[in-house]
């Protein structure tokens, strides 16, 4: 198709079709669009093709995706209203086509410079993605026109953008609708307060890995979407095993650098000897073994997301190098002489109480604030009661096509264990059951049998108490005074003192239960 002649109308709609079905393969639309601009310049030979986007907050116009720029030219391309060529068509929502660069005054150059020779003769056109009538963004590319036949091609090129365009304002606009959906059947499952939800709308946030659909975590979730898009730090909370690491990713995955490095690194799990070494990297002879330099986990992140697991657990000394670095967004290598910078958004994790350690004088209270910029507390399981069977399906699924296995459901008995049960180690402790489960499954369900012994109940196991409550009690009460008698050697009086009673009550209860106190004594002698 970017051969010489100019393609046909059935090849421009096939060609049409592809960009549809490239469109509709993805999820989101920016992970659709590096796909559709290769289209566009294998199949069309229309290069450079950029696609910006409004940025609602800012009312600015910025590059989603663009073919030949480099992540940081992409930075740089920021159009206003009425700025350049992108601006006009962003103000006044009508095409702009501009048959030869070099003389156009209107282009900016702003995503890449080029020279007045380089942009000779080159076509660029710029069309708006319109939605209800307003502008949403921009579809533009560009085009060296051959010899002959200039007119033609323009005019060719002009008709396939403006239906390339089109569909590109249709995806964007089916996709708002399907998140306006998806937002009011969420709201409609909290007003209800259901307890209970089909399995097939787990999915309740499109692409991310958190699967919820209680109260509580819907909360968490708008905590999430409101301060992703930003760079604040984020400081979060709660016992371990709630997944606190998939909070971390999700704001990373809805933030502005999701394209960028997702660094994380578990500071319990390192040794204090080489934390620091980890973090900030180290110089070539800065310590036996550095036998070259290395980049730490802040320069690997540049300009993408640090996620520091167990914060609680860095030393004071690294505690003091990590709150320079928030401070001042610049590092020093182990054994270096120059500061470095780095812009780095940081993300922090514990399961401790840092109030507290702070009171105790075990965590630095200006660290301490300067990463709970904005606190998220992720729930305990045992909190979040409705989303138990849901998290089971979804282990099930995965460990039967770990395992290659069939298995179609839980039982009900399984499903009264899981419910009831408290699960201390929250949802990491309920995966581990359900990987257990799934391993010894047999007939594609999973029973209560299969759960691990510290789920089951007195019912499921068969083993109901059959004695009454004063049975029992006296049971118990007969085996402490044969223990005590033991460790007194048979001492009645001593025995007595022990256990808050008197003489006489011991001697009363010894002669009830038929102790004979004497053979400990002789035991002992």
């Amino acid at each position: 198709m970017n051969s010489a002649a100019i393609p046909d109308e059935k090849e421009t709609l096939r060609f049409l079709l592809d960009i549809a079905r490239t469109l509709d393969k993805h999820v989101e639309l920016r992970s659709s669009l590096r796909p559709l601009l290769s289209l566009l310049e294998v199949r069309a030979g229309l290069v450079r093709g950029m696609v910006t986007l409004l940025e609602r907050s800012t009312g600015v116009l910025k590059i989603e995706e663009a073919n030949g720029l480099s992540a940081e030219e992409k930075e740089q391309g920021k159009y206003r209203l009425g700025e350049g060529l992108i601006g006009r068509v962003f103000e006044t929502g009508l095409p702009v086509v501009v048959p030869d660069l070099s003389r156009e005054p209107r282009f900016l150059n702003r995503a890449g410079a080029r020279s007045k020779e380089d942009l000779a003769g080159l076509a660029c056109y710029c069309f708006p993605l319109l939605s209800g009538g307003s502008v949403i963004g921009t579809l533009s590319a560009e085009r060296r026109l051959p010899g002959e036949q200039q007119d033609e091609w323009m005019q060719w090129d002009q008709g396939l953008l403006e239906q390339v365009a089109s569909i590109i304002a249709d995806s964007a606009k089916l996709r708002e609708r399907i998140l306006e959906e998806q937002f009011r059947l969420r709201e409609e499952l909290l007003n209800n307060d259901q307890k209970t939800v089909p399995l097939s709308s787990r999915a309740v946030h499109s692409g991310s890995s958190i699967i919820s659909t209680s109260t509580s975590m819907q909360r968490v979730y708008e905590l999430i979407a409101q301060v992703a898009p930003s760079n604040a730090t984020v400081l979060i909370t709660g016992e371990s095993g709630t997944g606190k690491e998939l909070v971390a990713q999700e704001i990373h995955r809805l933030s502005r650098r999701a394209d960028r490095p997702y660094v994380k690194i578990n500071c319990a799990a390192l040794p204090e000897s080489i934390i620091e070494s980890e973090l900030f990297g180290h110089e070539k002879g800065a310590f036996t073994g550095a036998v070259a330099r290395r980049k730490g986990r802040f320069e690997l992140a540049h300009r993408g997301t640090l996620f520091l697991d167990e914060i609680g657990e860095l030393s004071p000394q690294v505690q003091v190098k990590l709150l320079r670095v928030l401070q001042e967004r610049e590092i020093e290598r182990v054994g270096g002489d120059h500061p470095i910078k780095v812009d780095v958004r940081l993300i922090a994790a514990t399961n401790r109480k840092l109030e507290q350690e702070v009171k105790a004088g075990k965590f630095r209270e200006d660290l301490y604030y300067r990463l709970n910029v904005f606190p998220i507390h992720v729930p305990p399981l045992r909190e979040r009661k409705s989303d138990i069977v849901l998290l089971a399906d979804y282990f099930v699924e995965k460990y039967a096509e770990k395992n290659g296995k069939l298995i179609q459901r839980i039982s009900s008995p399984a499903l009264d264990l899981l419910t009831s049960y408290h699960w201390p180690g929250n949802v990491r402790e309920l995966e581990n059951c359900i990987e257990r489960a799934a391993i010894l499954s047999t007939d594609m369900v999973i029973h209560s049998y299969h759960l691990p012994p510290s789920l089951q109940s007195a019912q499921s196991t068969n083993t109901e108490p059959t004695a009454t409550l004063e049975a029992a009690l006296s049971r118990l009460e007969k085996e402490l005074i044969v223990e005590v008698l033991k460790i007194t050697s048979g001492n009645m009086a001593a025995a007595a003192r022990r256990l808050g009673i008197t003489e006489r009550q011991i001697g009363l209860k010894v002669h009830h239960y038929g102790i004979n106190w004497r053979l400990y004594r002789s035991a002992k002698m």
